[in-house]
């Protein structure tokens, strides 16, 4: 499947990481979409003179690792769960090809706006450094003595960026979740625009004729699910509906 995702992905004209930075967007709104891989490489072959696509030392997708931390109890998962505003997410996300490593701090507001602010770090740290503590607590209400690892997550990213608007696009691809046990969910796609405000999207405009509407999805909360089965997910089980509905589709 992700064969055709690369060749569709070639015919994209390339843009650098330096020339994306004006892109950076730190300060966003984002909507994301869950899709097929079918889906992925239809809506790729429609994109060619709307979206530039960030080439790397020569390669088009990039490979994350992402090591999330919350409490023993949850308390990160379980603020997301409960519908709370200003919620944090405290990550150490691996760029892998260019062995590049950050500490995240994620403030998701009461304003629907995503607040990132990060640190580079050697890598990762499964026990917190007091340098990596000190920044959490420089940059969130959070207790970092409290943190823990609570989930891996590695997947493969793909970039796209407007050639028209001040927005980023970035489509996930061949996720897996790891903890006491793997789940991995190849089957599926996430795409997020990442934009200022409420900017044009050629994307949007082509997903949409597909009838496919934004869905909120966080891979740390549904990583959690399938691999926590004791923790509540209420308000994570249209994801989770979604997700296997997808596989089903597939697979029939």
């Amino acid at each position: 499947m992700t064969g055709g995702v690369n060749k569709f992905l070639q015919d994209l004209d390339p843009i650098s990481l330096k020339e994306m930075d004006k892109v950076a967007l730190m300060n966003r709104t984002d909507t994301k979409f869950i899709f097929s891989i079918p889906t992925l490489v239809d809506t790729l072959s429609k994109l060619k003179q709307h979206y530039f696509a960030l080439e790397i030392n020569g390669q088009r997708t990039a490979k994350y690792k992402t090591l999330y931390f919350d409490t023993e109890q949850k308390d990160l998962f379980l603020q997301h769960q409960n519908g709370k505003k200003n919620r944090y997410k405290i990550r150490i996300r691996k760029y892998i090809d260019s062995n590049l490593c950050y500490l995240e701090v994620k403030l998701k507001t009461n304003k629907s706006r995503t607040i990132k602010k990060r640190t580079k770090i050697v890598d990762f740290e499964t026990e917190l450094s007091q340098v990596s503590k000190d920044f959490i607590r420089d940059k969130s209400s959070l207790e970092p003595n409290t943190l823990v690892p609570s989930l891996w997550n590695d997947f493969t990213r793909l970039t796209l960026v407007s050639k028209t608007s001040q927005e980023r696009l970035t489509i996930d691809i061949n996720l897996s979740f790891e903890s006491d046990s793997k789940k991995e969910l190849n089957h599926i796609v996430i795409a997020e625009v990442k934009r200022e405000g409420n900017s044009p999207s050629e994307f949007m405009k082509i997903i949409k004729d597909k009838h496919i509407r934004p869905r909120s999805m966080s891979k740390y909360c549904v990583g959690s699910v399938f691999l926590h089965k004791k923790i509540k997910y209420n308000k994570f089980k249209r994801q989770i509906l979604a997700i296997n509905k997808l596989s089903h589709e597939l697979t029939t």
